[in-house]
C-alpha cells in the first residue's frame, strides 16, 4: 500500500505551509479519494501516532497530491514530499523510482528513503502543476512491490505578479462642457497571479495623475469627467495616470500604471466675432466682373463644423454692387464685383456685413448670439478707360444708289473719364477690306468712300474705332450693320442665249418660242417683267411677240412659208423693260432658223442648199493678173534699192570730243512758292477753279486727270465737302487702271500707335508739346521765309491743312 507524508518539524510546516492529506479507504478492488482536507486535529493525531478511539483497521495514507509554493529561493533542495510503501520495513530493500513530467529535471526522488525533492526554482505562472508515476521495486531482484502509481505535484501561488495594463497607453476623447460624471473611458489590468487563491489578484484602480479633471471606478476602471464646464480653447489634452493594485490595495501589494491621453472634442459653444468693426478697401473701375475686391474674417475658437462661417450683405448702399461668399477652406468672406463701376457715377460704396455660424447647439444659445456684424468701406479707383460709344450698336440703312462722299450715320463717342479726352476716329480695316467707307477723324461722320452694289455686298459689318488722342492705348469700339437697300439699277435680260426654229411649211400665228428674263434687283413687290419687240422691229412682218404677263412672252409666226433659199435665219430683237422706278430695259436678240421639216412638223434639215454658179476664167485673164503681180514686185525692189543708197556713213569727227559736253539746268523750282504743280483751291471750290482762267501746266506732267469723278454729279461737287471731293477723286484714280499717278493723293488720317518717337505728323505741331523753336529760320534770308512763317513763332493758331 502506498503513502505519503511531509515532515511535521516546525521548521519545515512553518516555512514551506501546510501539506493537506486526505483520507480515504483502500480494498483490493477499490481506493477512496477525498477532496475534504483532514481536520486539524486528525492531522495532529496522526503526526503524534496517537491512537484514536474510531481508528479503523488496515487504514493507510492515501496520496495523490503534494503541494509546493513557488519561487522558492533557498540553497538547498526544497522538500517536496515523501513516498513510503507497506512493504518497505525499512531495511533498504526497496528501490523508489519517479518518472513522469519533469521526473530527474525539475524533481528528484531519494530511492531508498522516497523523499522527493524540487532542484529548479517553479513558477506557477509558467506551469501550475506536473503529473508524475511512482514505482517500488525490490533493489535485488528488481521485482515491482506495488502496481505503478501516479500523483499530482501542484505549484502553490505566491504575489509575485504586478497587475498589467496589455492595451495601454490609451487615447480617449470626450465632448468639452461635459457634465461630471460622463464616462471617458474604461481601462483593465490583468494581475498574472492566481485568482482563487488569496487576494494575489484582486486589482483595485486609483487615478495618480489628472484631478481634479478626472476620476476612476477603483473596481471597474472606469474613467469619468469630475469637473464640470471643462474648456477646450482653455486646455485641449490631458494626460491621466491610472495605477492598478492587487492584494485589493493593502499595503506590499504590487502595482502597474498606465497613460491615458485624453483629448477634448469641440463643440459649439463659441460665438463668431469680428476682430475689426471697420473694413476699409479700394477697387479700380475697370475691375472685372466677379474679381475679388477684399475679405473679412469672423474669428471663430471652435473648429471643424462648429467653425463654419456664413458671410451675409445685410445693409449698405453697395448690396446691389457687390456680392459676398464663404471660403469653406479658410472660412473667410470674400467681397466681389458683382456689376460694373463707374468712378464717375459712384466713387464709394458702404456694406454692412454678418458672419454667423450654420449649425448651432441648442443648450449653448445662452452663450451667444452666434452672429457679428461688421461695417466695410470701399472706394472705387479711377482709371483711363477707353472711349465709349453711345449707342452700343449701329444699324444704317442706305441706297445702293448713294453718291460717293455721302454720310449716312455720325459716329459718337466720349471719353467716360472726368478729363474728357479729344476722340479720334477711324474705321478696322480687317472689318472693311473693300474699303467701302471713310470715317472723318473727328466728327465721327461715316461716309461712304466706294459705289455700293447691292447685288454684290447687300449688308457690311464694320467696326468703326475711337482712340484718345492723348493716350492712344485707350481705344473702344462699335459694331455698325449696313444694310445697302436695292435700287432699280440692272435692267432685265435673257438668262441665256435663245435659239428657235421655224418650219418652211410653217403657218400663221404658231408658237416658235418662250422666253423669259432675270433681274438682278429686288423689288419689294416682285419682279414683272413687259415684253415687246424692238422699235427698229416694231413692224416685223414675219414675227410677233404675247406677253404672258406672268414674266414670260410667247415667239408667234406673223405670216406663212418661209425658205431657206430666202432666208435661212433671223435676228429677232426683244425689249425686255421692268416695273422699277426709274424703268430699266435691255434688248435681247431671239436667232430663229429656217429648217426644212415633214408634215408632222419634224425638223430635217436646217442648212440652206448651196446654189452656186459654174464661173470659168480665161486664158488672157490669167496672163494680166500674172503681169500686174510682177510689176509690183519690181516697184518694190526698186523702192528699197533707192533708200539704200542715200543713207551716209557715219563718220567720227576727231575734232567734237563728246566729253565735254555740259548739260546746264537753270531751273531749280520754286519751293514752296511753286504752285504749278497742284492748286489747292481746287479743292475747296472745284467749280470756281474751273470757271477761272486756264490753269497753269507744267511741261514735264500729264494734266491733271478730271476734277470730279464720273460717278459723282457736278451739282453735288458743289456743294460737297473736302472730303467728300477727296474720296470721289481718290476712288477715281483707283479705278483708272490707264492714268499715270501724277495726281493721286494719299491720305494717312491713323498713324498707328505705340511709338516712343510720337506722332511725325506736322500737323498741329503748334498744339504739341514740342519744345523745339524755328525762330532762326527768319534769319536765313528770303529763300527760308515760308519755313519761317510755317514754323515759327505765331500768334494764331497753325492752320489745319
Amino acid at each position: 500500500m502506498w503513502t505519503s507524508g511531509r515532515m511535521s518539524n516546525a521548521k519545515n510546516w512553518l516555512g514551506l505551509g501546510m501539506s493537506l492529506y486526505f483520507w480515504g479507504l483502500m480494498d483490493l478492488t477499490t481506493t477512496v479519494l477525498s477532496d475534504t482536507p483532514t481536520p486539524q486535529g486528525e492531522l495532529e493525531a496522526l503526526l503524534s501516532d496517537k491512537p484514536q478511539s474510531h481508528q479503523r483497521t488496515k487504514r493507510s495514507w492515501v496520496w495523490n497530491q503534494f503541494f509546493v509554493l513557488e519561487e522558492y529561493t533557498g540553497t538547498d533542495p526544497l522538500y517536496v514530499g515523501k513516498l513510503h510503501s507497506d512493504m518497505d520495513r525499512g531495511d533498504g530493500s526497496i528501490k523508489y523510482i519517479l518518472s513522469g513530467e519533469g521526473a530527474g529535471i525539475v524533481f528528484t526522488i531519494d530511492d531508498t528513503t522516497g523523499d522527493i525533492h524540487a532542484i529548479q526554482r517553479l513558477d506557477r505562472e509558467e506551469r501550475a502543476q506536473y503529473t508524475l508515476r511512482a514505482q517500488a521495486l525490490d533493489r535485488r531482484t528488481g521485482r515491482p512491490m506495488e502496481p505503478e502509481s501516479e500523483f499530482i505535484i501542484k505549484i502553490q501561488d505566491i504575489n509575485d505578479n504586478e497587475p498589467k495594463f496589455l492595451d495601454g497607453p490609451y487615447v480617449a476623447t470626450v465632448p468639452e462642457m461635459s457634465p461630471v460624471g460622463t464616462s471617458v473611458i474604461q481601462v483593465t489590468a490583468t494581475d498574472a497571479d492566481d485568482p482563487t487563491y488569496g487576494n494575489s489578484a484582486r486589482v483595485v484602480y486609483s487615478i495618480l495623475q489628472g484631478q481634479p479633471y478626472f476620476s476612476v471606478d477603483s473596481k471597474t476602471g472606469v474613467i469619468r469627467t469630475a469637473l464640470m464646464n471643462m474648456d477646450r480653447e482653455a486646455k485641449e489634452y490631458y494626460e491621466v495616470i491610472i495605477q492598478a493594485k492587487d492584494m485589493g490595495g493593502q499595503l506590499g501589494g504590487l502595482a502597474g500604471t498606465t497613460t491615458v491621453n485624453i483629448t477634448l472634442s469641440d463643440v459649439n459653444d463659441n460665438p463668431p466675432r469680428f476682430p475689426q468693426k471697420h473694413y476699409q478697401m479700394s477697387v479700380l473701375e475697370s475691375a472685372p466682373i466677379s474679381s475679388t475686391v477684399g475679405r473679412v474674417f469672423a474669428k471663430d475658437l471652435d473648429e471643424g463644423i462648429n467653425a463654419e462661417m456664413k458671410y451675409t450683405i445685410v445693409d449698405g448702399d453697395g448690396a446691389d454692387a457687390f456680392d459676398i461668399s464663404t471660403d469653406p477652406n479658410f472660412q473667410v468672406g470674400i467681397i466681389t464685383v458683382k456689376k460694373p463701376l463707374s468712378f464717375e457715377s459712384k466713387k464709394s460704396y458702404t456694406l454692412k456685413v454678418e458672419g454667423a455660424n450654420p449649425h448651432l447647439e441648442m443648450r449653448f444659445l445662452n452663450l451667444g448670439p452666434f452672429q457679428d456684424t461688421t461695417t466695410v468701406h470701399i472706394s472705387v479707383e479711377d482709371v483711363d478707360e477707353p472711349p465709349v460709344f453711345e449707342p452700343g450698336f449701329y444699324f444704317v440703312e442706305v441706297p445702293e444708289d448713294v453718291a460717293i462722299g455721302t454720310t449716312i450715320q455720325i459716329i459718337s463717342a466720349k471719353d467716360p473719364d472726368v478729363t474728357n479726352n479729344s476722340i479720334r476716329y477711324s474705321i478696322d480695316r480687317s472689318s472693311d477690306p473693300g474699303r467701302f467707307f471713310y470715317v472723318d477723324i473727328t466728327t465721327g461722320a461715316l461716309m461712304t468712300a466706294r459705289p455700293l452694289d447691292r447685288e454684290e455686298f447687300s449688308w457690311h459689318n464694320i467696326t468703326v474705332l475711337a482712340m484718345e488722342m492723348n493716350n492712344p492705348s485707350q481705344v473702344g469700339s462699335v459694331p455698325v450693320t449696313i444694310k445697302v437697300l436695292d435700287v432699280n439699277d440692272n435692267a432685265p435680260e435673257f438668262p441665256r442665249f435663245y435659239e428657235a426654229f421655224v418650219c418652211e411649211n410653217a403657218k400663221a400665228g404658231q408658237l416658235i418660242q418662250t422666253v423669259s428674263a432675270v433681274d438682278q434687283d429686288d423689288p419689294r413687290n416682285g419682279q414683272h417683267f413687259y415684253y415687246s419687240l424692238a422699235p427698229e422691229a416694231a413692224n416685223n412682218p414675219n414675227f410677233t411677240i404675247r406677253d404672258n404677263q406672268d414674266n414670260t412672252a410667247r415667239i408667234l409666226t406673223r405670216r406663212s412659208g418661209f425658205r431657206q433659199q430666202e432666208q435661212s435665219v433671223f435676228h429677232l430683237p426683244i425689249l425686255i423693260a421692268d416695273s422699277g422706278q426709274p424703268v430699266l430695259s435691255s434688248t435681247g436678240t431671239l436667232t430663229i432658223q429656217v429648217c426644212s421639216c415633214d408634215d408632222d412638223g419634224h425638223v430635217m434639215s436646217c442648212s440652206p442648199e448651196a446654189y452656186m454658179l459654174p464661173v470659168s476664167l480665161s486664158r488672157g485673164a490669167l496672163i494680166a493678173i500674172l503681169a500686174c503681180i510682177f510689176v509690183l514686185l519690181v516697184l518694190v525692189l526698186l523702192i528699197l534699192s533707192m533708200r539704200r543708197h542715200r543713207k551716209q556713213p557715219y563718220i567720227i569727227d576727231d575734232e567734237e570730243n563728246i566729253h565735254e559736253n555740259i548739260v546746264r539746268y537753270d531751273d531749280e523750282g520754286g519751293g514752296e512758292e511753286d504752285t504749278e504743280a497742284f492748286d489747292i483751291a481746287a479743292m475747296w471750290n472745284p467749280r470756281e477753279a474751273q470757271a477761272g482762267a486756264a490753269p497753269k501746266t507744267r511741261q514735264d506732267m500729264l494734266p491733271e486727270i478730271e476734277s470730279l469723278s464720273r460717278y459723282v454729279p457736278q451739282t453735288c461737287a458743289v456743294n460737297s465737302t473736302v472730303h467728300s471731293y477727296v474720296l470721289a477723286k481718290l476712288y477715281e484714280a483707283d479705278m483708272d487702271l490707264w492714268a499715270p499717278p501724277f495726281d493721286s493723293l494719299q491720305t494717312y488720317m491713323f498713324e498707328g500707335d505705340g511709338s516712343v518717337a510720337g506722332s511725325l505728323s506736322s500737323l498741329q505741331s503748334a498744339t504739341s508739346d514740342s519744345e523745339q523753336s524755328f525762330d532762326f529760320l527768319t534769319d536765313w534770308g528770303p529763300r527760308f521765309r515760308k519755313l519761317a512763317e510755317l514754323y515759327g513763332a505765331s500768334e494764331g493758331p497753325a492752320p489745319l491743312w
